[in-house]
């Protein structure tokens, strides 16, 4: 078989199972019955936040329709996932943008300068989308690096919370006690906490403050978070006691993520063995049988 005709085979394989899994995903992705249960309580979500808007007023802010007016410039998701991983420059998001431009051009003219354009136009289509893709990966995985820090050290910064509570400070002096305690250990949850005590000393609510903290993170731990401390601050329970609670309940989960994620380990090491390690035994073992048997038949 002609190189080119194989390479070319190999490369049409890969565009299709490329194309048919992201399609399968997609589709998979919108009729998700979790995303449907999910939309479905959007909007009794939306309008619990306009009752509880109506619920806080007080006479000094009277609720008007302005109020309950949702503000109409929303943070695109873009900028918010490059501040996520720190860049925040303004120069970031086009920097990102040139990398989506420069980097499929850079992959799709490479094959065709190092094999030419006859053989090699297919694998640079093939690179190409790949080096269109590859930016997107990128940030998508600092970004799932930066919540899963956060996610692990939050029972860390509980503790810390607690304790400054309970020497006399209050919630929002640990928050920034706590950021500035957390600057080497845990930066990403330290940078998230010291935002959430910019905003309280801006003016903002801290409920308010807190809720943006669970929007930028988006973690399932932190809306519990934020809904504990809604309760507490609703029902005048103990902050102290709330937080300690809170804290055992998210080291709990976070060890058992920790087993989940042993507990995966053999079956995650299953294809590395059958494509790796498995080939090479039976070269090693069988392949001078094979050379023997195959000699002891040409001889005959």
């Amino acid at each position: 078989m002609p190189i080119e005709l194989l390479v070319t085979l190999v490369a049409v394989f890969i565009s299709a199972a490329l194309i048919s899994g992201t399609i399968a995903a997609r589709l998979l992705s919108r009729t998700a019955p979790e995303l449907r249960r999910l939309r479905g309580r959007k909007g009794g979500g939306e309008a619990q936040d306009a009752g509880s808007v109506v619920a806080g007023a007080t006479a000094d802010r009277p609720v008007t329709p302005a109020s309950l007016r949702k503000p109409r410039t929303r943070e695109s998701s873009l900028p918010r996932r490059l501040a996520m991983v720190g860049w925040d420059t303004p120069a970031a998001a086009t920097l990102y943008a040139t990398a989506q431009v420069a980097t499929p051009i850079a992959f799709g003219v490479a094959p065709v300068m190092v094999i030419g354009l006859q053989p090699g136009w297919l694998i640079g289509l093939v690179t190409a989308t790949i080096g269109y893709m590859l930016p997107d990966m990128a940030l998508s995985r600092k970004v799932a690096q930066y919540k899963r820090a956060i996610q692990n050290g939050l029972p860390d910064a509980l503790d810390l919370l607690v304790v400054c509570v309970e020497a006399g400070s209050s919630l929002d002096q640990a928050i920034l006690r706590t950021s500035q305690e957390l600057e080497i250990a845990l930066p990403p949850l330290a940078v998230e906490l010291k935002m959430v005590s910019t905003e309280i000393r801006a003016g903002k609510p801290r409920l308010e403050a807190f809720q943006n903290f669970a929007k930028r993170t988006n973690l399932e731990d932190v809306h519990a978070l934020v809904a504990m401390l809604i309760h507490t601050d609703r029902f005048g329970t103990s902050i102290g006691q709330a937080l300690r609670i809170h804290a055992d309940t998210l080291r709990t989960k976070r060890r058992q993520r920790a087993e989940e994620r042993a507990g995966k380990i053999g079956v995650k090491l299953v294809f590395p063995l059958v494509l790796c390690m498995l080939p090479a035994l039976y070269v090693v073992s069988l392949g001078p049988a094979i050379i023997r048997l195959s000699r002891a038949l040409q001889l005959r």
